[in-house]
């Protein structure tokens, strides 16, 4: 079972919980909080990974590893869980650099990215959780090139312009 605290509008929990699977909707100005994690080598190139066929939304496309934040977990701990749950990797606490928050109301979530820099051989990755099944680094431009095929999740939000501040200001 998969619990979420739930947010005000100005991100603070509202001592709501609710079960990801059950049918209760978040009521207008209530969020839950996701993560999303760029890992990006020391050639530039991006980490991506393949959903599952298996899964709901967005069987076989390609994203950079994301997630809910479950109950009592903070957006750090959560983007750490999730790489190892998806990828079988660990990541320490000083390897991830805080890069921004997004709120979005449609969703009705705010979306924490994180980023690490960290050269890693795509045979050391484990998929054990069944929602992954295949990854690979790519350039930026092929990454704009997949979002242009539409093979890449929609719900990203990491662009060439992210991309290009992050590699300048170092912020990983």
């Amino acid at each position: 079972m998969e619990l979420w605290d739930i947010y005000d509008i100005n991100r603070n929990k509202t001592g709501k919980i609710i079960n990801r699977n059950s049918k209760e909707k978040l009521k207008t100005g209530e969020y839950h909080l996701v993560v999303q994690a760029i890992i990006i080598n020391s050639k530039g190139k991006i980490l991506l990974s393949r959903r599952a066929k298996l899964k709901q939304k967005y069987p076989l496309m390609w994203e950079c590893t994301a997630g809910s934040c479950m109950k009592g977990e903070n957006s750090l701990q959560a983007v750490l869980r999730e790489i190892k749950e998806e990828l079988g990797i660990s990541f320490k606490n000083t390897e991830a650099s805080f890069y921004k928050t997004l709120r979005d109301d449609k969703a009705k979530d705010f979306k924490d990215i994180w980023l690490f820099r960290k050269d890693i051989e795509i045979k050391d990755l484990k998929f054990t959780d069944k929602e992954v099944i295949d990854a690979k680094w790519v350039s930026i431009e092929e990454f704009e090139k997949m979002c242009n095929r539409k093979e890449i999740v929609p719900t990203i939000d990491f662009t060439r312009k992210d991309y290009e501040k992050c590699l300048k200001s170092k912020i990983y």
